[in-house]
């Protein structure tokens, strides 16, 4: 893949099913973005995490210049009405070997219908049909059986698991890789 291909253009607003778009984060998405982390769920998962919504302005500026140095891909999962309910993120892009790394959250509101595999499926679609990456992967904690069922039904496959592979709040994990290629 050709570096460039993202950064030439403005972050796209991408659909997905069940009324669902993913936009840019905007300054006005800080405190319900801070209030993922203010959720004991989110949080379980989650150790890298702000404290404060001037916090998530950083954050913010940083995604935006993520997508500039095309590095990362960072959206809101909202409604129409613009009311958000997730986080969706594309990281570590490759464009070497066209390979990029995929992490989601959802607010505790919207969980159980369908959000984060809806909204994965949708950046997934994107990244693989439409920007030309080759493979996407995602990890998570082999306790996390939400998100591991959220892989799944986006069409992820599981890999096999990373021993001790990521730190969490009570200690180091095991996490489980699922990775999903062009033409899976």
């Amino acid at each position: 893949m050709a570096t460039g291909c993202l950064a030439g253009a403005p972050q796209p607003v991408l659909p997905a099913t069940g009324g669902l778009l993913l936009r840019p984060w905007e300054r006005e998405d800080a405190a319900a973005y801070l209030s993922a982390y203010q959720d004991e769920e989110t949080r379980r998962w989650h150790t890298h995490r702000p404290s404060t919504e001037a916090q998530v302005q950083e954050w913010f500026a940083g995604y935006r210049r993520d997508w500039e140095r095309e590095k990362g891909c960072h959206w809101a999962v909202a409604r129409d009405s613009g009311e958000v309910l997730g986080r969706m993120a594309l990281r570590g892009l490759d464009f070497d070997d066209g390979i990029a790394n995929a992490a989601y959250w959802v607010l505790p509101d919207a969980r159980g219908a369908g959000v984060a595999s809806r909204a994965l499926a949708a950046v997934s679609a994107w990244a693989l049909d439409d920007i030309g990456f080759h493979r996407l992967e995602l990890d998570h904690s082999t306790r996390n059986h939400v998100s591991c069922r959220v892989a799944t039904k986006a069409g992820y496959r599981l890999e096999g698991t990373k021993r001790n592979a990521a730190v969490h709040d009570d200690g180091r994990h095991d996490m489980h890789l699922h990775a999903r290629v062009r033409g899976d």
